[in-house]
Parts: structure tokens; sequence; C-alpha cells
């Protein structure tokens, strides 16, 4: 399975290359719109803050979208948030970011009550099925580095607690784009795990194995 990682200049992109060719992944690295549009499947880094990932990512937006209605995509840490449709985070008191409104909801930053960012192991907790999590129990440990994130909704596929509870994993309502708020190629066997069931479900997905989400 050939996945593409989108290269905006906001990512870790060695070692989430490692992790996907260690989860069984052919991996091609790209900023070419081309390349991004011809995609199998798609993964979505981040790192840093929302409003610098959607300037940078402005030239992929239009794609993603149209590729969002038939590709397994992946989105990691700030990738995830960039799916959200808003963020407060870099914006007005009052006022938000726009993201890319593939799942429904605002990221927010997390309560003053804890230490911000949040970083380093935490716990998953299942909220629904999805491939993406198959072999996930809850206990697992996954690693963390954020200052925002998204609530727990009815899209969200495993949650976390630091401060409040969050989104993990989530989805969006056709279940091909996912994206969870830790880093999985940082996150052990639990993140290995995590990569290589985006790879088994993107096979399936286009070998049309892949039932319609509830």
């Amino acid at each position: 399975m050939n996945v593409t990682v989108i290269d905006y200049g906001v990512g870790n992109l060695r070692s989430l290359r490692r992790g996907l060719e260690r989860a069984g992944a052919e991996v091609t690295v790209s900023s070419d719109p081309d390349d991004i549009r011809d995609a199998a499947a798609l993964v979505l880094p981040g790192v840093g803050a929302f409003r610098e990932c959607v300037a940078n990512s402005e030239p992929f937006h239009d794609v993603l979208v149209e590729k969002a209605e038939n590709t397994p995509i992946l989105g990691v840490c700030v990738g995830l948030q960039l799916m959200y449709e808003e963020s407060t985070e870099g914006a007005p008191a009052g006022e938000t970011v726009e993201g890319l409104g593939l799942i429904p909801g605002r990221v927010e930053r997390l309560p003053n009550s804890v230490k911000v960012p949040h970083m380093g192991w935490n716990e998953l907790t299942p909220e629904r099925d999805h491939p993406i999590t198959d072999g996930i129990e809850a206990g697992d440990y996954a690693y963390f580095v954020h200052s925002y994130c998204a609530d727990v909704t009815g899209r969200t596929i495993a949650s976390c607690e630091y401060g409040r509870r969050f989104a993990a994993v989530a989805a969006n309502e056709a279940g091909n784009v996912i994206g969870t708020q830790f880093h999985p190629e940082k996150s052990g066997e639990t993140g290995l795990k995590i990569l290589s069931n985006f790879v088994d479900y993107a096979e399936a997905y286009h070998a049309d194995e892949v039932a319609a989400a509830e």
C-alpha cells in the first residue's frame, strides 16, 4: 500500500515515514498538490500552532477536501486539529481560525488547571469501534505533545483525560478521514498498531471491503 505523507513544512516527517514503513507501507513524501490528488492514501502531519499549520497547508486545502470524499486520510496531532471546523488557537478573543471542516467541532485550549502543554504518555479509552483502533485496549498508552484539543463527541473513536476528557482519535461520518491527537510514530507498539491499522484500512478501502460507517 502506497501512503503519501504531505510535506508542508510543519511535521516530523522522518520518524513518521519510518513508522509507516514499519507498518508495511510504501511511503512517498510530497509537497506537490498533483501527487496528493493522485494518492491512494494520505497522511497529514502537524507540529506547532494551528494558525501556522493552516497557512502552510493552504495550497492543499482544496485537494484535501476533494480527497476526503473517497480516500483514507490520517491526520496526526495538529493534522487532526486541522480536520475540525475551527480552532481558538491564534485567534483574538471570541473569534476562531477556520479549519478544513472535515470533522464537526472546535479545537480549544486545555484548561489552566493542568500543566500546558500536555507532554508525555497517557492512557487511551476506546469510545466506539473503528478499524483504526483494532487491537487497542482501554489503558493502552500513547505519546502526546499538545496544548489544544477537541471535545468528545459522536465522532470520537478514543478519548483521553488530561484536565478534561478530549478526543484522542476521531473520524468523519464516513469513517475514511481519521486523526490522532497523539503521535503514533512516537507511541511504541500502540502507535505502530495504529499505523498498521491505517495501512490495512486503506488496502481494504480500495478493495471495497470497508463497510459504510453508521
